[in-house]
């Protein structure tokens, strides 16, 4: 399986919610930092985006697109001097999917998605994506976005039968759309293991190395893969991912190990054997190394059912 696919597999959405706001200038709601991950689409209208994470605000027009990683919080108004609300506020007050906001000037039409996912399970998603990211609104995957996010505002109105189970699977696939477009602009002379999968000279080894974590892989073994020799395949795997071959498996060797400590009830023993490590005791040593904690006090506290995500 493509790691991409795995991670997406394993992350599972837990929970994704939907809302549309009308607004009228003069008007400003305020998104603070959470636990969770947003994406906006600007479906009419104009308006202003503020964040930390910005260097300057940006003007936001009619099918502008953006996604916003977990922990970041931002911004959206007409004008500088408008009065700025708090989104939870405002959904507090809203009807059914409808919020509406503002005066009675120009107006602005947003539909927003929230997506709440597994603290772990997202960890090496989220560790690649930007803290907010606007998405390109007039190639495909713009399209796409904008369609899906149609057919979600078309069951919201509609109220139909299993209205609620539709979203939620239409809400499924747009986040998938709006990563898939994160990580192909990632990919592209950035740093990271997605920018490493996009590079036909390292694709394959890469893929092999995520097909089989348990295997007892040596530089030598994965530059023979890539087809290169050991110091050009060591000094390329740290220009695209900025870690060494064998640091970056044991960085998703844990992330397996911290996966299967929380979804199943394998002892560390039978863990060790599937990523690995010969002995329990040898992947304690090196989880430990890692993560500052046992894998046993890991279970039983940071890897307890109900956290959620996300990294910020």
């Amino acid at each position: 399986m493509d790691p991409v696919d795995d991670l997406l597999a394993t992350m599972r959405i837990e929970d994704a919610r939907y809302i549309r706001v009308e607004a009228n200038a003069p008007w400003g709601v305020s998104f603070p930092p959470r636990h969770l991950a947003r994406l906006i689409l600007i479906s009419g209208g104009s308006c202003q985006l503020d964040s930390d994470v910005l260097a300057r605000p940006q003007r936001l027009r009619s099918n502008d697109c953006f996604l916003v990683r977990a922990g970041v919080g931002f911004t959206l108004r007409d004008a500088d001097d408008s009065e700025i609300l708090d989104c939870d506020d405002l959904a507090a007050q809203a009807s059914g999917h409808l919020v509406r906001v503002g005066g009675d000037g120009e107006p602005t039409r947003i539909l927003s998605t929230r997506f709440t996912f597994d603290a772990v399970a997202a960890e090496p998603l989220f560790a690649l994506l930007p803290p907010l990211f606007r998405l390109p609104p007039d190639d495909a995957s713009g399209e796409l976005l904008r369609a899906t996010f149609e057919l979600i505002e078309h069951e919201s109105s509609a109220n139909r039968l299993g209205a609620g189970f539709v979203m939620g699977r239409l809400s499924d696939a747009l986040f998938v759309q709006a990563l898939r477009t994160c990580c192909a602009d990632v990919g592209s002379g950035s740093v990271g293991w997605v920018a490493a999968l996009r590079d036909p000279r390292l694709a394959l080894a890469m893929q092999e190395l995520h097909a089989d974590l348990s295997r007892s892989w040596t530089v030598g073994e994965l530059a023979r893969t890539a087809g290169m020799s050991r110091s050009a395949f060591a000094t390329l795997f740290k220009e695209r991912t900025g870690d060494t071959p064998l640091s970056y498996l044991t960085t998703w060797r844990m992330y397996r190990v911290k996966v299967l400590l929380r979804e199943t009830p394998l002892s560390v023993q039978e863990i060790a054997v599937r990523v690995g490590y010969d002995t329990g005791t040898a992947l304690s040593r090196a989880f430990s190394k890692r993560e500052g904690v046992s894998p046993g006090t890991w279970r039983k506290t940071a890897g307890a059912p109900g956290e959620r995500v996300a990294r910020s």
